[in-house]
């Protein structure tokens, strides 16, 4: 369900029949409603008509549920498991998550099909987005590393430094 600014879509609607119906009691004819309202004059008749079989309540808004999820709760719950392993565990070559990934392993494992770009969709709603891991070169020696910065590199800061003249 669509929401803005804290009311949805349906109350939207529900409010413009609610409306229509209004004026149409007041004395305005349906064709004129449907002008000032922005909708076909077949609506409004066809909400006066439900107003008049069930009063008010034949106005009330009418949430749509949406479509099925595709996933049941426990099998969501299985691929969200997924990224606290490496794709290579699954097959992959590389250390990198991908919608069409997550896409394939899905259709194998479950037999639901999702296209790679609604994965990705699906993946932010559940907080989890795009990272590619940091690459670097296999020969890094982080010790080394933290050695040479603290030893090595302030001498050559020392060195590097040209010599003041006092005037």
């Amino acid at each position: 369900m669509r929401f803005v600014n804290g009311v949805s879509q349906a109350q939207v609607l529900e409010e413009r029949r609610r409306l229509a119906v209004d004026r149409v009691l007041k004395g305005w004819t349906q064709t004129a409603v449907a002008d000032v309202l922005g909708v076909n004059r077949v609506s409004v008749t066809r909400w006066m008509q439900r107003y008049r079989r069930k009063g008010a309540r034949g106005l009330a808004a009418r949430p749509r549920p949406g479509q099925k999820p595709k996933l049941t709760p426990r099998q969501a719950r299985v691929v969200l498991g997924w990224f606290k392993k490496s794709p290579t565990q699954f097959g992959f070559a590389t250390e990198l998550w991908t919608g069409q990934r997550v896409a394939q392993l899905i259709e194998r494992r479950f037999g639901v099909h999702f296209h790679p770009h609604y994965m990705l969709d699906w993946l932010r709603q559940r907080k989890i987005t795009s990272q590619k891991p940091r690459r670097q070169p296999r020969e890094r020696d982080e010790r080394k590393i933290q050695q040479w910065l603290k030893e090595r590199w302030p001498e050559l800061k020392k060195k590097s430094r040209p010599e003041r003249i006092c005037s």
